[in-house]
């Protein structure tokens, strides 16, 4: 994983009309959130949409890939993250819609998440 921060510049003009992005580097890569949620992921020059049951079909039919990584003993794991379609690289409007579907589905994930108990 690799995250170049000039990469993030490109994505806060790409999706400026959603208003200032907080990047963060993560585990090499870079998180984007709206509202203290992650809904993508910046890596070796690729935007990662967080995807769910939602958005995830579209993202498929538009040509999307799922993130994957090969885990410590060889396998490959499969995020619910995928690609910003090819499409959406040239196209801001069409970009900043894949990233409202995201968000949406990042809110989604949050609000079905359990509390986590309190130590006492």
């Amino acid at each position: 994983m690799a995250y170049d921060p000039a990469f993030g510049d490109w994505v806060r003009e790409h999706f400026s009309a959603l208003g200032p992005l907080e990047i963060k580097p993560m585990f090499g890569a870079g998180s984007v959130y709206a509202n203290g949620l992650i809904w993508a992921l910046l890596d070796d020059g690729v935007v990662w949409l967080k995807a769910d049951d939602d958005n995830e079909p579209a993202l498929r039919a538009a040509g999307a890939r799922q993130f994957t990584y090969s885990a410590k003993d060889g396998r490959s794991m499969a995020m619910g993250y995928w690609s910003l379609p090819d499409s959406a690289a040239d196209d801001t409007d069409e970009a900043v819609r894949w990233a409202r579907a995201a968000m949406a589905a990042a809110v989604r994930k949050a609000a079905n998440k359990k509390p986590r108990k309190l130590k006492a």
